[in-house]
């Protein structure tokens, strides 16, 4: 006969059950902190918006400074864009908006914009949706003043580098706004990184010796006086970034060329051009500044930052973070009183500062960027940091190349 089996159940070992436990509340966890990140934590999205404007033509591809009519037009798109997504059922979500490029084309010009979003990945589809409608609602609003075409909406998302890349080959934009304050050169305020991108440290054989702005990918501005009696290009390296010894990128110099009526030790066309021996890669950190146009007017008070690596104070210690100073401009027949520089400032040259002394250039920061910041807060190069008495001195202000008295002297030089 057949014997029955005696059935016997064994329980698992008290180290298994622990370490299946273990492992079905990790994976509970994790899915929970899938959920939550998916539904709850805010990511930043990226977007290009493009659209028509018929019968209008307009060309700024925002690698050379714009046109007034241009600039007009871009201020205003920006600023109906801004009260759109601030008055509407996304305002939360709203980071930013900006217009990139007016560029012609068959029938008008095409307006290329781009946006930034903040918003959990759960609503990503119906943001999108969201935001192109609004943008369509802003053209249907504005067809008679612009010209505007609302079913030409175009919008499509981009990574963080695709949008960066956008404005790297723009001029005169900051990654970086530095808040206006009266703080000086000579009184020590660092900058923020990214908020000059242009500024470039000379350095005379490895020390920095002045200051120079990037005007295009192979071309600096700077004062002739800084190379009157060191002009061997072999002695002189480039450094971009804030920290004048540890740069995000260096370069050799091929060329520099003086203006012509300069002569050593003088005041007047203090200006020369810097040729790099190879192009530098725009990046958000290195960028160029804009170039005005030959008519820009600048008025007394207006607001203008210069920036270097100069001392900080008369004879004093130099710093390491790039320092910045932002000044008034001064009308020239102020600067021209007895009691300040009796005559001596030309048509050619402007001042900037404070008749009190509050703030001012110092040494070594020669050849540095004045730069004056437009409606749309893009940046243009209006001074080179040519001479002054003693830095931050009352009745002294720091007096300035006026780069628009140059504008067609460097067209001839570099054809921009």
């Amino acid at each position: 006969m057949y014997r029955h089996g005696i059935s016997s159940q064994r329980s698992w070992p008290l180290w298994t059950m622990i370490f299946i436990f273990l492992g079905v509340a990790a994976i509970l966890g994790v899915t929970i902190g899938l959920l939550v990140h998916f539904l709850a934590v805010e990511k930043t999205y990226y977007y290009q918006g493009d659209f028509h404007i018929s019968g209008v033509t307009y060309n700024d591809n925002c690698e050379n400074a714009a046109s007034q009519a241009s600039t007009n037009l871009s201020k205003d798109i920006e600023t109906k864009m801004l009260n759109a997504f601030q008055n509407s059922s996304i305002y939360k979500e709203y980071v930013k908006s900006e217009v990139i490029k007016l560029l012609p084309n068959a029938n008008g010009s095409n307006v290329q914009l781009q946006l930034k979003f903040k918003f959990p990945p759960a609503e990503r589809v119906s943001m999108r949706t969201k935001i192109k409608a609004k943008l369509h609602q802003m053209l249907k609003n504005n067809m008679a003043s612009w010209n505007a075409v609302p079913a030409s909406i175009k919008l499509m998302e981009i990574s963080k580098a695709a949008s960066e890349m956008l404005t790297n080959n723009c001029c005169g934009r900051q990654v970086a706004n530095s808040i206006i304050t009266g703080n000086k050169i000579v009184n020590g305020k660092s900058s923020l990184v990214g908020a000059w991108p242009w500024q470039a440290s000379m350095q005379w054989k490895g020390r920095h010796y002045c200051g120079a702005s990037l005007i295009s990918s192979r071309w600096l501005l700077s004062a002739a006086h800084c190379f009157a009696k060191k002009n061997n290009s072999k002695d002189w390296t480039v450094n971009f970034g804030i920290v004048v010894n540890k740069p995000y990128m260096t370069r050799k110099v091929q060329n520099i060329i003086f203006h012509e009526n300069y002569s050593s030790p003088g005041l007047h066309d203090n200006i020369a051009l810097v040729q790099l021996a190879e192009e530098v890669s725009f990046t958000k950190y290195i960028r160029k500044i804009c170039l005005p146009e030959a008519k820009m007017k600048l008025s007394e008070n207006d607001n203008v930052v210069v920036t270097g690596w100069g001392t900080l104070y008369m004879n004093g210690s130099f710093p390491v973070i790039l320092q910045e100073a932002f000044l008034k401009i001064i009308d020239n027949k102020i600067c021209n009183a007895s009691y300040a520089y009796s005559g001596f400032v030309t048509d050619t040259m402007l001042c900037a500062g404070f008749m009190s002394g509050e703030a001012d250039a110092c040494q070594n920061d020669s050849g540095g960027p004045l730069a004056y910041p437009d409606s749309r807060n893009i940046w243009h190069l209006v001074g080179i940091v040519s001479w002054g008495d003693g830095c931050g001195k009352k009745n002294k202000p720091g007096v300035y190349t006026r780069v628009t008295s140059y504008r067609n002297w460097i067209t001839s030089k570099t054809g921009l």
